[in-house]
């Protein structure tokens, strides 16, 4: 029997059941896993052939520079902090739009210009050619005075 004694073999209980943990079944368990993972894995680690994609040394292009168009709400405009009419900046963004790469155009608009105004500059700056064009915004701070 699992719980008999050591003596006697006629199963009269000597004394109180064993209560330790037999640790030799475990012991046989874990050797078993042990040569069973020893056996399977080199055949799940067989090889693949992938054609992985080769890195080139080729240099990046460099950023592009950024034109920035300042619209003031009175109707003045800046090209680059500098004071600018239509006419004018509409033959600056044609030249610009020729180069490589092609400069970013960012749109600074005072928050009380006329919308109108600003769809203007846009479409000229689309017809000269200017593929990048972005509304540069600030972030609201929380209010502040007024």
């Amino acid at each position: 029997m699992a719980f008999s004694g050591l003596g006697g073999g006629s199963g009269a209980p000597h004394s109180a059941p064993m209560a330790e943990i037999n640790m030799i079944p475990l012991v046989d368990v874990m050797l078993v896993l042990l040569i069973i993972f020893m056996i399977t894995a080199p055949l799940i680690a067989h090889k693949i052939r992938i054609d992985l994609p080769q890195a080139s040394t080729v240099l990046l292009e460099e950023k592009p520079d950024t034109i920035v168009i300042a619209l003031m709400g009175d109707g003045k405009m800046f090209l680059n902090d500098v004071p600018i009419d239509r006419a004018s900046m509409v033959e600056r963004l044609a030249a610009e739009a020729q180069r490589k790469p092609q400069p970013e155009l960012h749109l600074h608009v005072d928050r009380t210009l006329q919308f109108q105004s600003l769809a203007t500059v846009m479409a000229d700056a689309q017809n000269a050619g200017m593929v990048k064009v972005g509304i540069a915004t600030d972030p609201i701070k929380g209010k502040e005075g007024g």
